[in-house]
């Protein structure tokens, strides 16, 4: 028989859990009436299908189809396969090239002319179903009611959906913040007191100063959230998909656009308050923006704290020389590691560990080649072993699907399903994991052109680092974040010599894409 796989996808993410398992069993036989045998099932559980980025299990199945693991794929509809039109035209074609065929119940086999036209209208009924929300949204503000998550210093009221009413105890905080900001206090001391005191945060964790202060665009934060003064306010931002990263990015809109509507019930504030603590944000502001004269540093949102992973930021300057602690302690007094580090002593050990160990072709080579050394070396199960798995798999695969077909022809009650189902799919997510562990390497190759680069960025950034630690450089901070994701500090036993884990990006460095094997991998290096 022919192998093949199956796709399964849902959006919500509040699902019906059988989602998935009620797709496979319209696809399954399906298949294996064709003549097909089911090797392999991909489930992306609680993905969009507006972007690729975020749908590791369809990666998946790209790279195992061009490695020729089956010859025909199978979904419930074309809009599992995903609703943006270029995404699913790059797929199709890399699926076309490695010889697999694209199948869904309705259509049969999904031509090129056939995908694009649903690719289409797929796109627009995701359009469409945007339109929809918001206007329902919009309409749930008009009535005056909450159409948001959760809001500090409310619940929900049970069996009525938007409504909420005020919690006593943390309105009293909410007042306490605003009276304490009006006074003088910083978020970071009230933060701090807060947690001091153990009072409930918003998110059952502890106390930040973001928490109290906010994004000033997007308008979060305690201290600008108009609904303890008993305002709605809705529309005032969106989130659009990078269609090169597939993140979801703000963007904001002018106050004219902006819903309002009032519910004086859920006052906790009067406006005079609220106006005070406004004025004195705004004041804040400009006293901090005339002070913050240097430029960014190279190393700027790069830095981790060893002890907890919260980010490290400024403290203080010592001599002309900035120094550095966890923010998390700085801020709310929940992490041990009170230690202090001079700034331009991390970069020069973070540049000069690049430089070190990847500072030359040669270097930039040898650590490819070791990497696929190793990836060959984690693979040693072979391809019987792959094959033997992929049968087990494809066997577990069939009795969960004909135990879900039981339930569904009443052939069985659901809690007969119970008893058995939850065995059958922890074996086959084990067998999956092991599946998964046994994949053939993908060979990673180097591009002249894209080397030749990072070395350019490399040399660039230790004549910024030697030439002035203090002014820094942001053709250089660009550099550097091109090639290092995290740069982590570990306290160890000499204070001034901290231990310093990088960890970077090899796709970076060899300009790798969504679609290509080995867009997930990352390198990761240490110095210090």
């Amino acid at each position: 028989m022919i192998p093949c796989a199956l796709y399964l996808r849902y959006s919500s993410d509040r699902p019906n859990e059988r989602s998935p398992e009620d797709q496979e069993a319209v696809c399954r036989p399906y298949m294996e009436r064709l003549g097909f045998a089911v090797v392999a099932v991909y489930v992306d559980r609680a993905k969009s299908g507006a972007s690729v980025h975020e749908r590791h299990d369809f990666q998946r199945l790209l790279a195992d189809a061009k490695r020729g693991v089956f010859k025909a794929v199978c979904a419930e509809t074309t809009s599992r396969y995903g609703r943006d039109e270029e995404d699913r035209a790059a797929a199709r074609k890399r699926l076309t090239f490695s010889g697999v065929a694209i199948y869904t119940p309705t259509d049969g086999v999904v031509s090129r002319v056939v995908d694009g036209i649903k690719a289409v209208m797929d796109a627009h009924q995701l359009e469409d179903l945007k339109v929809m929300i918001r206007r329902g949204m919009s309409a749930v503000i008009r009535d005056g009611r909450h159409n948001g998550g959760s809001a500090y210093g409310y619940r929900s009221i049970l069996g009525k959906p938007g409504e909420l009413e005020i919690v006593p105890e943390q309105a009293e905080i909410v007042r306490r913040i605003f009276l304490e900001y009006i006074a003088g206090d910083s978020p970071r001391i009230i933060a701090g007191r807060l947690n001091a005191v153990r009072a409930p945060a918003p998110r059952g964790a502890y106390w930040r100063a973001s928490t109290i202060n906010g994004h000033t665009a997007r308008k979060t934060g305690i201290l600008q959230c108009e609904l303890y003064c008993g305002r709605l306010i809705w529309n005032r931002a969106y989130r659009v998909r990078d269609p090169d990263t597939g993140q979801r990015i703000w963007r904001y809109k002018s106050e004219s656009e902006w819903q309002r509507s009032d519910a004086p019930h859920l006052r906790i504030i009067g406006d005079e308050i609220f106006n005070a603590a406004q004025r004195a944000r705004a004041e804040r502001s400009r006293a901090h923006r005339r002070a913050r004269q240097r430029p960014k540093r190279i190393l700027s949102g790069l830095l981790r704290c060893g002890c907890c992973d919260a980010g490290m930021s400024k403290k203080d300057v010592d001599h002309g020389r900035p120094r550095i602690v966890c923010t998390r302690m700085k801020e709310s007094r929940t992490c041990d590691n009170r230690r202090q580090y001079y700034l331009d002593e991390i970069e020069r050990l973070v540049v000069g560990g690049l430089r070190a160990e990847l500072g030359t072709r040669e270097a930039v080579a040898y650590f490819v080649r070791c990497y696929n050394e190793e990836r060959r070396r984690s693979a040693s199960g072979g391809a019987s072993t792959r094959l033997e798995l992929q049968g087990q798999l494809a066997t577990v695969d069939r009795q969960i699907a004909r135990a879900v077909v039981a339930v569904i022809e009443e052939r069985i009650t659901r809690e007969e399903a119970d008893v058995h189902l939850p065995a059958l799919r922890a074996r086959r997510a084990e067998l999956a994991a092991q599946l998964a562990a046994t994949d053939a390497p993908a060979v990673i190759t180097l591009r002249p052109a894209a080397v030749d680069a990072y070395l350019r960025d490399l040399d660039r950034l230790a004549k910024v680092v030697n030439a002035d630690l203090a002014e820094g450089d942001e053709g250089a901070a660009r550099a550097i974040r091109s090639l290092v994701d995290t740069v982590t500090i570990v306290p160890t036993a000499a204070p001034e010599l901290p231990g310093i884990i990088v960890r970077g990006r090899l796709e970076s460095l060899l300009r790798l894409d969504p679609f290509q094997e080995g867009s997930q991998i990352g390198g990761e290096g240490g110095a210090g």
